[in-house]
Formats: structure tokens, sequence, C-alpha cells
């Protein structure tokens, strides 16, 4: 398995491209017309939008721009990594994933992800997961990953269990409902330990 080596959390863990299981996970460019664009379809996506409400919504290019700027800084400050996973091959961008919330002392961060339409059903947020998660390991020193979804987001609780992130409880009222920031929902706690077994990776399809 090929990696961009990263001892540090640094301003580096902005250009690292961790490379496995077919895919390369590659910086987003919040100047790029085309990642912009690709950040705006996702995160507007009905299927995201279902299960996920940022802390600050926006529907149009300029608040995607803003947003992928947003995590270049918490990038370059060494608290997130944020990825856009492509296809290792021809380099098409398949959707999203970042390790946020990252913790030096406490060596803990928390992983979300999403994938675009065209791309589901293809094992890709399986593959992405467990080629971020070995990389937050081995290269950042983390100890612990965490992964909170939605109650009755079945998918994501399927990928999770794949990618060897045990099911630990359920957090009440710890995640925004839909389209909201004054109702809350369950959150499902999935979590991976450095030392525990990674799974075999899904064949890419």
């Amino acid at each position: 398995m090929a990696h961009t080596r990263m001892h540090t959390l640094d301003p580096a863990l902005s250009r690292t491209e961790p490379l496995g299981h077919g895919l390369r996970l590659r910086a987003w460019d919040a100047g790029s017309d085309t990642d912009a664009e690709t950040w705006l379809r996702g995160c507007m996506d009905p299927e995201f939008q279902r299960w996920n409400t940022p802390l600050k919504l926006w529907t149009d290019l300029a608040g995607a721009r803003e947003s992928l700027r947003a995590r270049a800084r918490d990038a370059a400050d060494g608290r997130s990594a944020s990825f856009r996973i492509t296809d290792d091959v021809g380099g098409t961008t398949l959707g999203h994933i970042g390790v946020n919330e990252i913790s030096r002392q406490m060596k803990v961060a928390r992983v979300g992800y999403w994938v675009l339409p065209e791309a589901r059903g293809k094992g890709v947020a399986t593959r992405a997961l467990l080629l971020a998660s070995r990389w937050a390991f081995a290269e950042i020193g983390l100890h612990r990953l965490e992964l909170g979804h939605a109650v009755g987001h079945d998918a994501s609780c399927r990928v999770a269990e794949r990618s060897g992130y045990v099911a630990e409880g359920t957090l009440r009222e710890a995640m925004f409902e839909a389209g909201r920031h004054d109702a809350f929902r369950d959150v499902h706690l999935h979590a991976r330990l450095t030392t525990d077994e990674e799974p075999t990776a899904p064949t890419p399809r």
C-alpha cells in the first residue's frame, strides 16, 4: 500500500495523497471551478441532505467555495484533513472523506464521508474509509477514530461495519435534523482503534 509519508500534524495535511484500494485521496481546491461545482453538487444531493446538516447552510457556488476554503484552513492548522475521493487511474471524482476534529492530545478524530450518486453501489465509501483510516493511524499517529451517523442511515451503518468500526451505542439527540438547526435526532456511534484488525477491502467494481 503506497502512502505519502506524514509524521506530524502540520500544513502537509492539506497536500498528502493516500493511495490504495483503487482510489487516490486528493485535497480539494477551493480555487478550482470543477472542485467547487462538484462540492456543491455533492452537498446539494437529496440523499446527502437527508442525513447531514452542515453548521452553515448554503446553496450556491460562493458558499461551496467558502466551505472548501474553511476546510483548507483547518487542514493547514492541523485540525482536519479533507479529501476528494478519486479513481486512481482516471482521476474521476467519486466523493469526499474527511478526518475531522483531530485531537493531538487524545489521539482521536472523527471521520465523515459522502459519495456522488453515480459512484454509489461500488464499494467506494468502504474503500475510502479503509484507506483514510490506515493513513490516519499510520501517518498521523491517532489511536481512535469515531464515526457517527443518524439513526436509520442503514447504508452508512453498513459502511462503518465493513470498515471495522464497531458499534458502541446510541447518542441521544446528538445531530441536527435534516435541514434544521432547531431540532435534533439520535446518532449511532461507531469507532475503530489502531489496535483493531483491518478488514479486507472490497474489490473495486
